[in-house]
């Protein structure tokens, strides 16, 4: 597993619609609101770069109630919203980051390591929390995705 990383991370725009969603439904909501995204980005030439999906969680006290979530895109510059679709940055400041190798199904662990890393620097997760998923390939195992965890 790769190692987590503490660094100061800048803001990425984003094309996005948001769902409120819970934890376990995120597999099955991402798509629809992607499609909306990627839709929109079609119809708008100019603001779509070779940038990636990334998913920016809000957090909330009791996340087994469902959170917001922004199912987005990387975009060039801000634009003005239409319809389900917004435009949103990830926060900036400092993060934990890990690289998430392999399959989805193994991003859990990912986390969890992230998550104990920052319990043993003596830091706390703060707001909010993004993954950035890698161009597909065809072998899973060489699937990556950045997850970035901004600190209290």
């Amino acid at each position: 597993m790769t190692q987590v990383m503490f660094a100061t991370v800048l803001p990425r725009t984003l094309a996005a619609v948001r769902v409120h969603v819970k934890m376990p439904d995120v597999p099955a909501a991402f798509k629809p609101a992607l499609d909306k995204v990627w839709a929109y980005l079609t119809a708008h030439p100019g603001l779509r770069t070779d940038g990636h999906n990334v998913f920016l969680y809000h957090h909330v006290p009791n996340p087994a109630e469902g959170m917001n979530v922004d199912f987005g895109v990387e975009v060039s510059r801000p634009f003005e919203g239409e319809g389900d679709v917004i435009c949103v940055q990830t926060p900036s400041g400092e993060a934990a980051m890990i690289v998430h190798r392999g399959a989805y199904s193994g991003m859990g662990a990912s986390h969890a390591a992230l998550h104990a890393a920052v319990a043993a620097s003596g830091r706390k997760i703060g707001s909010h929390s993004w993954e950035i998923y890698g161009d597909p390939t065809p072998d899973p195992a060489q699937t990556e995705v950045e997850i970035v965890y901004l600190l209290a």
